[in-house]
């Protein structure tokens, strides 16, 4: 058979079924891309000792105002439904603002929590109660300002597709710590997937084995986890058997390394058959922990995902990502506007969140996990008002928006960063999306200039030609 013809029936029978939905493949796909192995020395070997093994990222997808969450600003109050000053606008590119805006004040209250001081929106009081467990960056920006590009950007260092995703980067150079489960996770919560889709989690040009799996959240926890009508485990190995022969002729003869990594994929798919129902079943969990996240066994939300990522965790996966659709809050409507929508998103996320970061601390995994809330840009301080509504909401921001990070040797309790009366811009210690890569992976034991692959003729790296270190922000 040409091999051509050959993977095309193998991906339409059942037995290459689940290993093709694993890797994101079809028939279709893109095919026959010449990828190396990670020449010697790259990724393997730390660079030096990590104060993290693994991280949980909880992206806000459609990005939280950091104006109406983590900063309030006396002037917004003080000038509310006044013009926006011209030295704001001039020269500035909006996504939907047109004229000129007037500002917008919070429309719900604030306050200080835990001896750091903290300011929360008074919609997150279970996230304010652990104030002094988090690290905060108030300045933040990125260079994208609509949400699929900003996201990938954040994402994989670049705003265009083709990129390796951090996930997959940390699978390629770090591996599970498990030999049943991947390396890089991914769950989906809210309406919509985040605007960039898979491409966030994309292995780019790395081999596809390091691509994100995500996990469903009905049915099978991952598609086609359970073996078709009829055939039992052992058929299965037996199928197994017959297709990992038939690709280690073609690794013979062609020498290609994805047929290398649909081998080992079709492996690891067979043991996650095992593992992985057991393991996204909630309800082996005590009353006491789905009462902690808000949990009820069965159903899917964001909690679930978040109790999920704990056990994922602890169970050996490097790099776990939840996206939770629904923080867009443009204001052109109740289902989007900060009057409505921003106090079910709060009340829909609050309470596992700060679970997650209290289960973790318990289970002595907090030391060395990190987690990381955020969306991916900031919004303004004016209200949109588009096409004349109106329903309160900001447009995207690129200049200034808010993080917060926990565990894997973060300092936590401070606040790092700064922006001006308005919100507008940082007026201390900027942070970029480059220098946030590089610091995560400088305690994952990774010196991001050296941590690189070569594609194309050249040497690749997450954080491209940029990114510092942000050592004030480490314990």
């Amino acid at each position: 058979m040409k091999a051509m013809d050959r993977r095309h029936f193998m991906l339409s029978t059942g037995a290459g079924s689940l290993a093709a939905a694993f890797l994101g493949l079809s028939p279709s796909g893109n095919r026959g891309r010449l990828l190396q192995e990670p020449k010697e020395g790259a990724g393997w070997q730390l660079h030096h000792s990590p104060r993290a093994k693994r991280v949980i990222w909880l992206h806000m997808a459609g990005s939280p105002s950091q104006l109406d969450t983590f900063q309030p600003k006396p002037a917004l109050t003080e000038y509310d439904g006044k013009d926006c000053p011209a030295e704001y606008l001039e020269g500035e590119r909006f996504a939907f603002i047109k004229g000129i805006p007037k500002l917008l004040a919070p429309p719900h209250g604030f306050k200080q929590h835990g001896e750091s001081g903290h300011w929360f929106t008074d919609l997150l009081p279970h996230t304010g109660a652990i104030a002094d467990k988090l690290t905060f960056v108030h300045s933040m920006h990125t260079t994208q300002f609509n949400h699929a590009p900003a996201q990938i950007f954040l994402n994989s260092g670049h705003q265009v597709i083709g990129r390796p995703s951090i996930g997959s980067w940390l699978s390629w150079g770090l591996g599970s710590e498990s030999q049943n489960l991947p390396a890089f996770v991914v769950m989906t919560s809210g309406q919509y997937l985040p605007s960039g889709g898979s491409s966030c989690w994309s292995h780019g040009f790395l081999p596809s084995e390091h691509q994100g799996v995500r996990l469903m959240n009905n049915g099978d926890p991952i598609l086609f986890l359970s073996n078709p009508e009829g055939t039992d485990r052992a058929s299965r190995r037996r199928e197994l058997d017959a297709l990992r022969d038939l690709n280690e002729e073609q690794l013979a003869e062609h020498g290609d390394s994805e047929t290398k990594a649909r081998i080992q994929q079709y492996e690891l798919a067979f043991r996650m058959q095992a593992e992985v129902p057991e393991l996204a079943d909630l309800s082996s969990e005590s009353p006491e922990t789905l009462d902690l996240y808000g949990v009820e066994p069965g159903k899917s939300s964001f909690a679930a995902n978040c109790l999920l990522a704990r056990r994922l965790s602890e169970a050996g996966v490097r790099f776990i990502q939840l996206y939770d659709w629904g923080w867009d809050l443009h204001g052109t409507n109740a289902g989007d506007d900060l009057v409505t929508q921003f106090p079910r998103q709060c009340k829909r996320t609050d309470r596992a969140c700060a679970a997650l970061v209290i289960d973790l601390e318990r289970r002595g995994l907090l030391d060395d996990t990190i987690v990381i809330w955020g969306g991916e840009f900031g919004r303004t301080p004016m209200n949109e008002e588009r096409n004349g509504s109106k329903f309160l909401g900001r447009d995207h921001h690129p200049h200034a928006f808010s993080i917060w990070m926990c565990g894997g040797g973060f300092r936590p309790g401070i606040a790092h960063g700064a922006t001006d009366e308005l919100g507008y811009y940082i007026t201390e210690n900027p942070v970029s999306v480059h220098d946030l890569h590089a610091t995560l992976l400088h305690q994952l034991g990774i010196d991001h200039e050296r941590f690189t692959y070569r594609s194309q003729g050249r040497d690749f790296r997450l954080t491209d030609v940029e990114g510092l270190v942000v050592r004030d922000l480490l314990a």
